[in-house]
């Protein structure tokens, strides 16, 4: 029977969906490393990670039988995505589950530092009576700066121009905007006049630290900064000199680049203690309604490509999407984009005399993904055949009754 384990607390609607599939369900509280992790990886099918767990290729490497990997969150920096590609293992994410709690996270935090609510907060606290208009300023009016418009960048978007602000954006890629924000043609361009810049791009080479020293030069006077994508983006030493020197008026961080494994670890960063300036631990989408929503989501990727090869919103994989299963068989046969490999499948079927009933093949850079439906079911012979064949990957045959052999 196919198993899954379910790491970091990952919401309990993520069960139901998989039980429904056939699939066993074991669950840990906290992320894992190491051989513990190898164990894991080694002893079940599929496992569901959020952001803490690690899985790098010599993880992979040691689990010939995963089938298939799922980060119930939106990123999936925490897993090196070539050696997944490579070992035919599909990653699955939820890009769009947690876009509202993040959108709702930002502009709040957004009204909270243009109106300085931490700093007094913290003197109110220590039985300081700080009232005054002094530094404190509406929403409305102000101008926000979005670098990375993509599904969390533009709600967010939505949701400051509901509340009166001006809406700028930067991106790499061409974007449609929605209502009536501005594309800026650089990043400076994007900060340089905005009131509050707000991040929300991938963990890449080509982002780490964009947001340095020069760039925080280029920012507004008194501007505000809140980062709730990665840690990697922001240097965070140059930002807290510059809040320390007053030439930024603000910011909160919800993403760090080195985060504690557990709430049972310590927390440092030179951010602290520092006035007008949020500090949360990487809560943007830890809401009850986006976790639940996560949780369906990936679940839900992880029982269709079980059932049916379906490989749609994979991160890394060619996407299929052949429908349920109706014939006698269906092959899923990752192998190496190299010419021919469709032709020696299909000869090789052939020669048993099974008839091709459907067949949907897709290739993504290195890899190609064939799957094909067959009239009577391979034999154990031509199953060992497939997978001793040069170039193949991974092969599995899925039945209607719901056997499947894998390899």
């Amino acid at each position: 029977m196919t198993s899954v384990m379910l790491l970091e607390n990952i919401h309990e609607s993520a069960n139901s969906r998989l039980a429904e599939a056939g699939v066993t369900v074991e669950r840990r509280p906290g992320a894992v490393a190491g051989a513990e992790l190898r164990g894991i990886l080694a002893s079940h099918d599929l496992i569901g990670i959020r952001s803490a767990t690690h899985l790098h290729a010599d993880d992979l490497q040691a689990a010939p039988n995963l089938l298939s990997i799922g980060c119930f969150c939106i990123g999936t920096s925490q897993v090196d995505l070539t050696a997944a590609t490579a070992a035919g293992i599909p990653v699955f994410n939820a890009p769009f589950s947690n876009t509202r709690s993040v959108a709702e996270l930002v502009v709040s935090e957004a009204v909270m530092l243009l109106r300085r609510i931490p700093e007094k907060n913290a003197l109110a606290h220590a039985g300081q009576w700080a009232k005054g208009a002094a530094g404190s300023f509406e929403a409305r009016g102000k101008t926000i700066a979005i670098v990375g418009y993509g599904n969390i960048g533009s709600q967010v978007g939505v949701l400051a121009e509901a509340m009166g602000m001006r809406v700028v954006y930067y991106d790499v890629q061409p974007r449609l905007s929605l209502g009536s924000a501005k594309a800026q043609g650089s990043l400076v361009d994007a900060v340089s006049h905005a009131d509050v810049v707000t991040l929300h791009v991938p963990a890449t080479a080509r982002t780490r630290n964009m947001i340095d020293a020069t760039v925080l030069s280029a920012f507004k006077p008194g501007a505000i900064l809140i980062n709730a994508s990665r840690g990697t983006v922001v240097d965070i030493e140059a930002l807290a000199a510059g809040l320390r020197e007053g030439r930024l008026g603000g910011a909160a961080i919800d993403v760090f680049p080195t985060e504690p494994k557990s709430n049972r670890d310590a927390f440092v960063s030179p951010l602290q203690n520092l006035p007008n300036v949020l500090l949360t631990p990487h809560i943007g989408g830890s809401t009850e309604e986006a976790q639940e929503n996560i949780g369906v989501e990936v679940a839900a990727k992880l029982a269709n490509y079980l059932a049916t090869g379906a490989t749609i919103g994979a991160v890394n994989f060619p996407e299929v999407d052949p429908g349920p299963l109706h014939s006698a068989a269906r092959l899923l046969n990752v192998h190496g984009n190299a010419p021919g490999a469709l032709a020696a499948l299909n000869t090789l079927l052939a020669k048993e005399g099974i008839n091709i009933t459907g067949q949907h093949l897709e290739t993504r850079r290195e890899i190609g993904y064939v799957v094909t439906d067959l009239d009577k079911a391979p034999s154990a012979a031509l199953e060992q055949a497939l997978r001793a064949h040069p170039g193949v990957i991974r092969l599995r045959v899925l039945r209607p009754d719901g056997e499947v052999s894998a390899g």
